[in-house]
């Protein structure tokens, strides 16, 4: 029973996660008309929300490895709150913006320490398929949050998805309390935090590991960040039914997850990953004409991205915990480094798609067709050096991290 109570804690976090970037989302054009301000700024919600959350997960990571998860999810999540008030009950932008700010501060704990929770509690034959599961869940929440953010802003405006995850910041936090014990500490606490990231620095393999995971998140928060802009504002599509467009990618990857956990043993890994390849390479011939012909047609947008949104699948679901026990005893570092790189990316490559956006989707296809580019490439990679990585992943079962 204390293990069903766990897992839907962290059922409770990833849904957090997943719907603080995505809620408020569908109140871009009306935060636009009321504050007076250009797109460029109005994306800066999201950058500043990424700011925030890049300068805690390095801390997060780190100290959650060091003094433990439960002490380090607690106090993120109680910024979280703080910065949930100020959002709703700003009085200018610049007010938002701290919100903004303290939320990615806060919420940086529940996403990085979800899984790692699950890692700490379940032997590694279970982890990848309930990673398949937890993203199942995440990708849920990012399906309906812009659907409910269109409904709520409909009806309560854009503070009313403020107040929305104000509520589910507390409903967590009541449920971290109670329900996330705490973990035994890891036996080494020497190692300084500069020095600890340094040395995973070092390890060519998992940068490419890491590297890879970074670039396949991109491309949909671009779209994300993007859509509501291009979609509400360039393509007339109306507030009610704008959810139901970007909702529908994050519910495939979700379905497609929930179904690949069921297959994951059915095929050897590598012949998994190789599909991936096939998969990305088809995506980039459905976005590139799509591009080409600079469309206006929202459903063909979104139908354009759905086989990369199909190949992320599984790849998110075998190399993220691969990922996590090439090092099993910096495993919150580990898990920074790969949100921090993928926010720190995807902020450079919102602002630029910002700076070039001229009202069409072209220039957004480009950019998103050049990261997946870079996708195919580094999981090329991946599959020549297999054998390591599956060697280091097996190896690490015999390693003892944590003190009794």
């Amino acid at each position: 029973m204390s293990k069903l109570f766990l897992l839907l804690s962290v059922i409770m976090m990833d849904l957090l996660t997943g719907m603080e970037f995505d809620l408020f989302v569908p109140s871009f054009p009306e935060l636009q008309s009321l504050f007076d301000i250009s797109s460029f700024w109005v994306e800066a919600l999201l950058s500043v929300n990424f700011i925030g959350y890049c300068l805690s997960l390095f801390f997060v990571g780190a100290f959650s490895d060091r003094y433990g998860r439960k002490p380090i999810l607690l106090i993120g999540l109680s910024l979280f709150v703080a910065g949930s008030l100020l959002c709703v009950f700003a009085p200018t932008f610049g007010c938002l913006l701290i919100g903004r700010f303290l939320q990615g501060i806060g919420v940086a704990a529940p996403s990085i320490l979800s899984f790692l929770i699950i890692a700490d509690s379940y032997p590694l034959s279970e982890q990848q398929r309930f990673m398949a599961l937890l993203n199942g869940v995440m990708n849920i929440a990012v399906g309906l949050a812009p659907v409910a953010g269109s409904y709520i802003a409909l009806y309560f405006h854009w503070q009313g998805n403020f107040i929305a995850l104000l509520l589910l910041g507390l409903l967590v936090l009541m449920m971290t309390c109670i329900f996330i014990p705490h973990y035994p500490l890891p036996k080494s606490k020497k190692q300084s935090l500069i020095s600890g990231y340094v040395e995973l620095l070092s390890s060519k393999p998992l940068m490419l590991l890491i590297g890879h995971i970074i670039l396949m998140i991109v491309p949909y928060w671009i779209f994300v960040g993007m859509s509501p802009l291009l979609y509400i504002k360039a393509l007339g599509v109306s507030l009610t039914h704008f959810g139901y467009y970007q909702g529908s990618l994050a519910l495939v990857f979700a379905l497609g997850c929930f179904v690949f956990s069921w297959f994951l043993n059915q095929l050897q890994q590598k012949i998994w990953l190789i599909l991936s390849v096939y998969t990305f390479i088809v995506s980039l011939v459905s976005l590139g004409l799509t591009t080409l012909v600079n469309s206006t047609n929202p459903l063909l947008i979104t139908l354009s991205l759905f086989p990369f949104i199909v190949g992320q699948i599984i790849p998110s679901t075998i190399l993220y915990p691969l990922c996590l026990h090439y090092k099993p005893e910096a495993k919150g570092q580990v898990s920074a480094m790969i949100q921090g790189g993928r926010l720190i990316l995807c902020a450079i490559t919102l602002q630029i798609a910002g700076f070039y956006y001229r009202g069409s989707f072209q220039n957004i296809g480009i950019i998103i067709i050049a990261v997946i580019s870079l996708v195919v490439f580094t999981l090329i990679l991946l599959l020549n050096k297999w054998k390591q990585f599956e060697n280091s992943y097996h190896t690490s079962t015999l390693k003892p991290e944590h003190e009794d």
